[in-house]
């Protein structure tokens, strides 16, 4: 494509997918390895939700292993809660705060200003904002955190940034500048998206919410309830490889790899050729965006037997990463057996386990305490006068005055 010829001319733009956002980690990894021109010399990473995360990863260049071992880590520890997301000790804020303070360093604000864009919801009214300056480290947490917080799912409260509350940045703007022609987006999810899975339902309908497109299907529907339950970790690594593959589906069509590699993994016949040749040299021209290569194969993670052969790195760190724990207790309380156990006694320990937790985080809330109960305070006053008001008109609006009757005829 033209718009990727010249450097800093193209951005990308990641879609919030939930516990599906290791999609996005298995494309900028398949960016990483075939086209690193694209990372290199993107002008800015935009980002709602779990895609502003996969975001923050690529300007502070972690490496695969460490971007997988997070999320992972994450499903790991729901995993093990007997009711998983509906259990009393989850908390997804709290985990995911925790490891910003540790892997986020001290410059990130410099990093990040002008490179970094965090799509965030205002609470109450639902306008969004895209946060792409920061004046402190505290700043970029604080507004990861807001784009990550969705109501009643990860609290009651809103967290604050800059004086006011924000959710969010998925309920307002799913995927920014989606409709950019300079922005390559990716989305987890079916739908008009540049990198994104391809669904083998026959649906033309789409749905456009939250500024991006979904294909009406009963995939879509699963996966959108699998990015808020707890899906296994194999589901998990699963995804992964198949943002690898649709990335570099993305690459081949548009003539950006030296090779094709999704074809051979198909067919073993050579690959048809192209309507216009592809010219891989430093020099490519403007040919080579005019036209795309729909004969590029669709491969799903099922069609390639050995996924170590395409990209070694990236098999190797999701086979450690989804090894079960080997000790004897660890495989019992996984077992059906274990399983059922636990569901037996949680009448028992269910009410202690509540207890313990909700003390926990009562301690922790203590110094936001007087903050968020001036806050609670405002929005019940302004919810009060806004249905007294209301109220009010309407019973103005059934008695007329007496010299408002309409004259006599």
């Amino acid at each position: 494509m033209s718009c990727f010829e010249e450097e800093g001319s193209w951005s990308l733009s990641f879609s919030g997918s939930g516990f599906l956002g290791l999609y996005h980690v298995g494309a900028t990894h398949c960016l990483r390895e075939r086209a690193p021109r694209l990372l290199q010399g993107a002008r800015r990473f935009y980002g709602s939700s779990s895609g502003a995360l996969s975001a923050l990863c690529i300007i502070l260049g972690l490496p695969v292993d460490a971007c997988c071992s997070y999320l992972l880590d994450m499903v790991k520890g729901t995993e093990r809660l007997s009711l998983g997301v509906f259990h009393p000790a989850f908390a997804p804020i709290e985990y995911i705060r925790q490891k910003l303070e540790h892997i986020v360093p001290d410059n990130i604000h410099i990093l990040a200003s002008q490179r970094l864009g965090i799509s965030i919801t205002r609470w109450p009214d639902g306008h969004n904002f895209i946060v792409t300056d920061f004046a402190s480290r505290e700043e970029v947490i604080q507004a990861l955190i807001c784009s990550l917080y969705f109501p009643f799912y990860c609290g009651m409260i809103p967290p604050e940034f800059r004086g006011e509350r924000y959710i969010d940045g998925a309920l307002s703007n799913n995927l920014p500048f989606a409709d950019c022609p300079s922005t390559i987006t990716v989305s987890a999810f079916p739908g008009t998206v540049d990198i994104c899975p391809q669904s083998s339902s026959a649906s033309i309908f789409e749905l456009n919410a939250f500024n991006a497109s979904f294909q009406i299907s009963t995939l879509n529907l699963f996966l959108g309830i699998t990015s808020l339950l707890t899906p296994g970790r194999e589901v998990v690594a699963h995804y992964c490889r198949q943002g690898y593959l649709d990335t570099l589906r993305f690459l081949e069509r548009r003539g950006l790899t030296k090779e094709p590699v999704l074809w051979t993994l198909v067919s073993k016949e050579p690959p048809a050729p192209a309507d216009r040749t592809w010219d891989t040299g430093p020099d490519r021209g403007q040919e080579v965006g005019l036209s795309l290569n729909w004969a590029v194969p669709n491969v799903l993670v099922k069609d390639v037997p050995n996924f170590e052969q395409l990209s070694p790195q990236l098999e190797a760190v999701l086979k450690s990463a989804c090894k079960r724990d080997p000790r004897p207790w660890a495989r019992f309380c996984l077992s059906w057996p274990g399983r059922a156990l636990t569901y037996l006694l949680l009448p028992c320990t269910l009410p202690f386990e509540y207890a313990y937790f909700q003390s926990r985080r009562l301690v922790m809330w203590l110094p936001d305490m007087p903050a968020d109960l001036w806050w609670m305070q405002g929005v019940l006053k302004s919810m009060t006068l806004g249905a007294y008001s209301r109220t009010k008109d309407k019973f103005l609006g059934l008695v007329k005055p007496a010299g408002h009757w309409p004259p006599p005829a």
